[in-house]
């Protein structure tokens, strides 16, 4: 009797060692964070488009808990940089676990937890649940390459998931930073990325009341209050692609936005190129040192005989700084968002162009 006693409480016990479960807090000095996030001991809280959560570890397994506020948001969880098999999953307004591998290998394995969707959603991590032979590894050294995007729907992601064939519609579910041109760039000189980003947003005019100029320094872009600590990343290149939407917006006087920005006045191309001006040296005051590109396009703000890549020449002509150059991304000539492949092709073109100008 007492030898059964025995085989059953080993039994047990080994049981309960391979279901054991490792609570990892979301302020644990071993997650990486790439991005304006906000962390605190009860959740870290991302906003834009290209965030991330990195963890490496041991263990068969591992679940996170979250929920998105104000719309819901899509992220990749990438188990080991294997970005093929990576699981895609919506985050909504319920807080709950969701597993994110299982069944993996024994030794180490790392976790990247990427934000896939617009600013328009903020979303909170609780924490980390591993399983089986648990433990938390320490972090690799990030890079000391540093890169920072500021734009619109073509940097945020707007349009690269959506089916083929299908409607370019804006839905939560069709944008993929992962696959922009700003994060291949960033991924080709494994640099640190940061990307301030929200589709629909212009320099003087957006298609909703808030303007580069006044969140462009925000952590939370939906907060006014809620501002940007520079000193905490100092990017070697920032990449400007903005003029897209403004290009359409100065067309529609009708628009709620061009009445509140403008009256019932066009704006002249003096006032288009100084506020382009401003916007640049609003960067420059925060990055005294850093290389900026002045990009824009693929979409038609690019096409022939557009006026707005010489409203831009000519704002950096005006700033005479011999750090801040430009180059523009083709118009593509096709409906809707730029697909994953179109992406790919701005960002051939702008990791060349970086080759050949800026040595970092």
């Amino acid at each position: 009797m007492l030898k059964g006693n025995i085989l059953l409480i080993t039994f047990l016990l080994l049981s309960l060692h391979g279901f054991s479960q490792l609570q990892i807090k979301p302020n644990n000095k071993d997650i990486a964070y790439m991005g304006r996030v906000k962390i605190t001991q009860d959740s870290t809280c991302l906003y834009w488009p290209g965030t991330s959560a990195t963890i490496n570890f041991t263990g068969s397994g591992i679940t996170t808990n979250m929920r998105s506020h104000n719309e819901e948001a899509y992220f990749y969880a990438i188990i080991d940089n294997d970005v093929t098999h990576a699981f895609k999953f919506k985050v909504d307004n319920q807080k709950k676990d969701i597993s994110l591998a299982a069944g993996l290998s024994s030794g180490k394995h790392t976790l990247q937890l990427y934000k896939l969707s617009n600013n328009t959603s903020a979303n909170s991590i609780y924490g980390f649940q591993i399983e089986g032979d648990a433990k938390v590894l320490q972090h690799n050294k990030p890079s000391k390459r540093k890169i920072e995007f500021y734009g619109n729907s073509i940097t945020a992601g707007h349009g690269v998931d959506r089916p083929e064939g299908g409607k370019d519609n804006g839905a939560p579910q069709g944008f993929n930073n992962y696959y922009t041109y700003a994060a291949l760039t960033a991924r080709h000189y494994d640099a640190q990325y940061s990307c301030i980003a929200r589709s629909g947003i212009g320099i003087m005019v957006s298609w909703f009341p808030e303007i580069m100029p006044e969140v462009y320094d925000r952590l939370n872009p939906m907060d006014s209050e809620s501002k940007w600590d520079f000193t905490k990343y100092t990017p070697d290149v920032v990449v400007i692609n903005l003029f897209q939407n403004d290009s359409w917006l100065v067309n529609n006087p009708a628009h709620a936005q061009f009445k509140a920005r403008f009256g019932q006045t066009k704006p002249s191309e003096e006032f288009i190129i100084t506020a382009y001006q401003n916007f640049v040296k609003s960067i420059r005051l925060k990055y005294p040192k850093t290389n900026i590109i002045c990009v824009l396009g693929n979409m038609d703000a690019t096409k022939s005989n557009s006026k707005w890549p010489g409203y831009i020449e000519q704002a950096i002509k005006r700033l005479n700084d011999n750090k801040i150059y430009s180059t523009f991304f083709p118009y593509k000539n096709t409906s809707g968002h730029p697909d994953k492949k179109e992406q790919q092709m701005m960002a051939d073109q702008l990791i060349a162009f970086i080759d050949k100008n800026i040595k970092w």
